[in-house]
């Protein structure tokens, strides 16, 4: 048996119930690992909500990544994993659980200098961020990128990965603590869409040519001034609508008249092949960049919650008070978590 978080009927963040129930078995190909942290995405609060549901035959546990060690192998793994191994891992659900079955092609092992808890932070997040970036966008050297939400845990993670792949990364958020850490972080300017309109500083800055590439997780509200922020050619991605699903006006006459695209990408969905492909890419070309001496990448921490306590923590996200990411201990609290 194990302790997981449920939702019996889709509402608010108190229900959300912590309860005793047996633990997943490993099927063919799969690695269960012992859960010490998980974190919270803004797709566990649609879930919560009843908007968002698990793919057809994955766990009805909220929660898309974990970090932990290696417990039981399944029948027929082909990897090099053995039992206490430290690893994290992209999920499709099941994360806020003491144990989680993973098919082990979306394992990676935990960057040596990060605890556990640090490492939670990395797959959901910056996964995304670097199949937008990659495969989605195919972002180029010296091309400027406009990150919305550049305080959020994959705004945090894009910005840092704009500059490893040597393009120039701007953002939006809604305070200056976190435009400050945005720039910390990297990014070449910030914009206060609450205060501002964003588009004119991405005009400012580019000297009117605009942004090559936008990562927007905002969507309505948003389409005019992103297409606007659009340089000629430029690649709009839309991975989230937290600003809205409707659009009233010339969207698509403005569009044209910048030869812009509009893509779209949701990852969860994606079939384990695809996931696979992206683990392997990250793998190779990313994750080493977290060990480096100084380390070239890092994860972004907002806050810690326990398991316990995972409703408050469902309530800090949406407010949105959030700067990097919240993690969720799931071990208790007399166990090793680091």
């Amino acid at each position: 048996m194990m302790r997981a978080v449920y939702v019996d009927v889709p509402g608010e963040p108190e229900n959300l119930l912590l309860q005793i129930v047996p633990r997943p078995q490993p099927k063919h190909g799969e690695v269960l690992i012992k859960v010490h942290a998980t974190a919270l995405n803004r797709a566990d609060i649609l879930q919560r909500r009843g908007l968002y549901p698990p793919p057809a035959g994955e766990s009805d546990i909220i929660g898309l990544e974990v970090a932990g060690t290696v417990d039981t192998l399944g029948p027929g793994v082909k990897a090099r994993w053995r039992p206490g191994d430290r690893v994290i891992a992209l999920l499709c659900g099941g994360g806020y659980a003491e144990y989680v079955a993973v098919p082990e092609e979306l394992l990676m092992p935990v960057p040596t200098n990060l605890t556990l808890c640090q490492a939670a932070a990395i797959p959901e997040a910056w996964l995304t961020a670097f199949q937008l970036l990659v495969l989605i966008a195919q972002v180029k050297e010296g091309e400027v990128v406009l990150v919305h939400a550049g305080a959020s845990g994959v705004g945090t993670a894009a910005v840092q990965l704009v500059r490893l792949f040597g393009a120039v990364p701007i953002v939006t958020a809604g305070s200056s603590e976190k435009l400050k850490m945005a720039e910390n972080l990297g990014a070449a300017a910030g914009f206060n869409y609450k205060e501002d309109s964003f588009a004119q500083g991405v005009h400012d800055f580019t000297g009117g040519k605009g942004a090559n590439v936008i990562l927007d997780c905002i969507g309505g509200t948003n389409w005019e001034q992103n297409v606007s922020s659009l340089a000629t050619d430029g690649r709009w991605v839309l991975y989230g609508t937290m600003g809205g699903r409707a659009v009233e006006g010339n969207l698509l006459g403005k569009l044209l008249s910048k030869r812009g695209h509009l893509l779209c990408s949701l990852l969860r969905p994606r079939c384990l092949q695809y996931k696979e492909d992206l683990v392997k890419a990250f793998s190779h070309r990313v994750l080493p960049h977290f060990s480096d001496q100084p380390a070239s990448l890092r994860p972004v921490i907002d806050s810690t919650f326990s398991l316990e306590d995972i409703a408050e923590a469902h309530r800090h996200m949406e407010a949105n008070r959030n700067m990097g990411k919240i993690i969720i201990k799931v071990s208790p609290q007399n166990q090793e978590t680091q």
